[in-house]
């Protein structure tokens, strides 16, 4: 059982933790402490799924601050395979290696007689140029290798194949890869793995049933507020409210892509350097494609600018 830091002792409950996240500049919710409080604690994968901008990825960066773990991150995309996500073998190093030491290698063929006396020799010293100096890793094998515990982020694990998602089952249960020049690498200390998925695609139950889950949503009303104040600190009130109010205003309508607190964040910082103390219709106008990422959006709500800027400033 690996031996916990003091810091980590220190978040003995979802409410410590919880404390430790608002500091590392994360407003959770009770279901998000606490799944995360247990994933630590039981030493399990999160899968978080939910819309794209609601804090997914912050989730992880903040777990790290609050948990005093480094963060590795491994981005998903389509044809993402085990070698790039797994290790690399340096083989410009090998080659300058094979330069450097080549009157050594005068000195080992010494004496051979043919082609495969030669090969046969120095096949016998492949061990020295297949270690781990030689070795690269990438995001999951440096986890796997570090001599401190991490937060190891597989982003948008979605986006990948469903192939490269089964080798995930056997790395996210055993902590161990097997490289074939070195045998078996087990994890000196298991890392805290946030998975995380905009629901592109279904995920299969086998992965599912590895991981514990967490549904992050838009945020209540309270929830966004309060991360609005924690994160753009110096907003007007009277512009934090609009911001919330109109935001809100447009998860109601049927859009192709809802607003998420990402979109609320960054609306509040650009309405703030426009020096913008209080949302009218002109403001909103010039500002709404920070808010909409889509021209048929953005067109939807153009024409109902006044009513809804007016709805949300009574």
């Amino acid at each position: 059982m690996q031996t916990l830091s003091w810091w980590e002792m220190a978040l003995d409950s979802p409410d410590a933790l919880a404390a430790a996240l608002q500091q590392a500049g994360y407003i959770p919710s009770p279901e998000i402490a606490t799944t995360l409080f247990l994933a630590l604690s039981l030493e399990r994968p999160i899968l978080v799924e939910g819309p794209a901008g609601v804090g997914k990825t912050e989730l992880a960066r903040a777990a790290a601050t609050a948990t005093g773990r480094a963060l590795t991150r491994l981005q998903c995309y389509e044809g993402l395979d085990e070698a790039k996500a797994l290790y690399e073998w340096e083989y410009a190093k090998q080659l300058l290696y094979t330069q450097i030491l080549r009157d050594k290698l005068g000195e080992l063929l010494a004496g051979t007689q043919s082609l495969g006396d030669a090969v046969e020799k120095i096949a016998g010293q492949e061990s020295a140029f297949f270690s781990r100096r030689f070795l690269l890793p990438r995001p999951l094998l440096q986890s796997i290798l570090s001599d401190e515990p991490q937060v190891l982020l597989i982003d948008e694990i979605d986006k990948a194949d469903p192939e490269f998602e089964a080798f995930l089952l056997e790395v996210l249960s055993e902590w161990q890869v097997t490289v074939p020049e070195l045998g078996t690498l087990v994890a000196k200390r298991k890392p805290l793995a946030v998975v995380t998925s905009n629901a592109a695609r279904e995920l299969s139950d086998a992965f599912k049933r590895r991981c514990l889950f967490l549904w992050i949503d838009y945020p209540t009303e309270a929830r966004e507020r309060e991360i609005l104040r924690s994160r753009v600190p110096a907003l007007p009130q009277a512009l934090a409210d609009g911001v919330i109010a109109t935001v809100r205003a447009l998860r109601a309508l049927e859009l192709k892509k809802a607003p998420a607190i990402a979109e609320t964040l960054d609306w509040a910082r650009a309405l703030r350097a426009l020096g913008i103390k209080e949302l009218d219709t002109a403001a909103v106008r010039q500002t709404l494609n920070l808010v909409l990422k889509h021209e048929e959006d953005l067109r939807k709500v153009e024409g109902k600018l006044s009513t809804l800027v007016a709805g949300t400033t009574r």
